[in-house]
């Protein structure tokens, strides 16, 4: 026997009233793309204050680069597998009605000898536009996106930004800076690292460097050595070999006033390491501040574990547990040149660099002048 059917079953339900959230307005939107090496990256968000408010966001490994270290080509898979990518970008752009954007490709595309014929497939198959960006671009957004996270107290700042493909390295002198401006000084170099003549305290670029290594492009250099904590020290070493040409590099740096900023997977999944976070939390991971010793016991555990062990590490996991072994490489290497008790960490990059370059420029942000 069927169960009797209660009284008012099958009714709609009255609906609870709650106000929708009101939808920005698409004049003030932005969009900033950022196709690495490994990642393709998105940031939709308007002006809120002196920082930007995020509406919506992307983020996909698509690794455009996989096989360009021996071909010097992106592979046809990659390409596919980018572009899919990049159809979810365009219907989130299309849908926000984002009029203001900039949308770059960085070291996979400067090297390959066939980007030119990819941008036109982008253009053909989405109808966005992308832009190849130079190393001193790539160098100077890292900068400024990592702004909010200068001490007042910083007389000497190293910027480094891990990529995929490539490493920016960058030195900043503030020491003429007066003390509460320097944040804001940072800022002002969206303009270029070489400025002229300005009535505003100026931040100085000493010296930078786009060092071809990244985590991809640096791990494929020595995928023959089979042993891991042998491949992780030859890749450290690698790396700093390629370092003699950036002038800070010969010159020892106090501690006192020095501060690195270091944005990049590689410097966030150390610090979630550190705080042992079971899960990824950005709220307590981006400017958070880590010691050389901190880091250094940090990749030690990193070594032990071996392949297996890091692979099961949920901060890590199966696809990055290569590339974070030939990041930490790099980070010793910088680490072992000017250790600090000052390691900023930030998660932030390109995609912030992009949106507060633009909102400077069209001087939509408060508390200028920037």
């Amino acid at each position: 026997m069927a169960p009797k059917r209660p009284n008012g079953a099958g009714a709609f339900p009255k609906p609870v009233e709650s106000p929708a959230p009101q939808r920005p307005d698409p004049s003030e939107l932005y969009a900033a793309l950022d196709l690495g090496t490994n990642s393709c990256r998105m940031l939709i968000a308007q002006p809120k204050g002196s920082q930007f408010h995020v509406v919506d966001s992307f983020s996909k490994s698509v690794q455009l680069g996989h096989g360009l270290e021996k071909t010097g080509r992106l592979s046809r898979a990659s390409m596919g597998r980018t572009i899919s990518a990049l159809r979810v970008c365009q219907q989130k752009i299309k849908r926000h009605k984002v009029k203001r954007m900039r949308l770059v490709a960085t070291e996979a595309c400067r090297r390959a000898a066939n980007s030119r014929e990819f941008i036109r497939a982008v253009k053909r198959e989405t109808g966005l536009s992308l832009e190849i960006i130079a190393p001193e671009d790539e160098a100077r957004l890292a900068v400024i996106s990592c702004a909010p996270l200068v001490s007042t107290k910083t007389e000497q700042l190293l910027v480094v930004d891990i990529g995929g493909g490539s490493t920016e390295l960058v030195w900043i002198d503030l020491s003429s800076v007066p003390h509460r401006d320097r944040p804001r000084a940072i800022m002002r170099l969206h303009a270029g690292f070489h400025q002229l003549e300005s009535p505003f305290p100026a931040a100085k670029v000493v010296d930078w460097i786009s060092v071809p290594l990244g985590v991809a492009t640096l791990r494929d250099q020595f995928l023959d050595v089979e042993d891991d904590a042998a491949r992780y020290a030859l890749m450290s070493w690698f790396f700093e070999e390629n370092l003699a040409e950036f002038a800070p590099y010969k010159d020892e740096q106090a501690r006192e006033g020095f501060q690195i900023v270091g944005t990049s997977g590689t410097v966030t999944t150390v610090a979630a390491s550190h705080l042992g976070l079971k899960r990824y939390d950005r709220t307590k991971v981006d400017g958070l501040r880590m010691t050389s010793d901190q880091i250094e016991t940090v990749i030690n555990r990193y070594l032990e574990m071996g392949p297996n062990g890091r692979r099961k590490d949920p901060r890590i996991g199966q696809d990055r547990q290569a590339l974070i072994m030939s990041g930490a490489a790099i980070l010793q290497a910088l680490l072992r040149c000017w250790p600090t008790d000052r390691l900023s960490v930030a998660d932030r990059g390109l995609r912030e660099g992009l949106l507060y370059a633009q909102m400077s420029a069209d001087g939509v942000l408060e508390d200028g002048p920037f």
